[in-house]
């Protein structure tokens, strides 16, 4: 009886009423979604690299750059760089000469090794037409200007550090786990 008192106050919505108010939401909901998602993938759009804005970012981080647009000379801290790219592939790469490979000292190839495994991290080291080279590749449209310009720095490590750390930054990477290993395989 009492819970009848009760019911008498809540109004009576009637039902089509009540089905339009939910699909008016359920609409907005939708827009505002699809909405979102589009700004969201135009932002990104903007955001990706390419040979312009490469080419934009070197001339704002470099010294002195020469070239045409996918394949630069750069003066970055000193040191010669090169930077190529392949749009249609989404490749870059940036490599700098260290020395000539007639000129490595026995144990040298074997250190520059390990290094691309434990403290080269990012750029590698590599040979290419006769010469030892720092080298780092990436997929250009996912590069952004601080990626880009870690990366020169890394190859200008590399070429310093060639012959004494062989380290692309402070960061050993592993660098205790290679020692375990190399025990653990010099027992066996």
């Amino acid at each position: 009886m009492i819970l009848a008192k009760y019911l008498t106050l809540i109004p009576v919505v009637p039902l089509p009423t009540l089905y339009f108010d939910i699909m008016r939401i359920f609409r907005i909901v939708l827009f505002t979604i699809t909405c979102s998602l589009f700004c969201l993938s135009n932002i990104q759009a903007q955001d990706k690299m390419n040979n312009k804005k490469l080419e934009k970012t070197l001339k704002k981080i470099t010294q002195e750059i020469e070239g045409e647009s996918g394949n630069w000379q750069v003066l970055y801290r000193d040191f010669p760089l090169f930077i190529l790219t392949d749009e249609s592939s989404n490749r870059m790469r940036i490599f700098t000469p260290i020395l000539e490979e007639q000129e490595l000292k026995i144990g040298q190839m074997k250190k520059m090794l390990e290094a691309n495994f434990h403290s080269a991290l990012d750029a590698k080291y590599s040979l290419y037409e006769g010469f030892v080279i720092g080298i780092y590749t990436h997929p250009l449209v996912e590069l952004n200007e601080k990626q880009m310009e870690d990366a020169m720095q890394q190859v200008v490590n590399l070429s310093k550090n060639f012959g004494t750390s062989y380290t692309s930054t402070d960061v050993m990477f592993g660098h205790s786990a290679q020692s375990t290993a190399s025990s653990k395989l010099k027992k066996s």
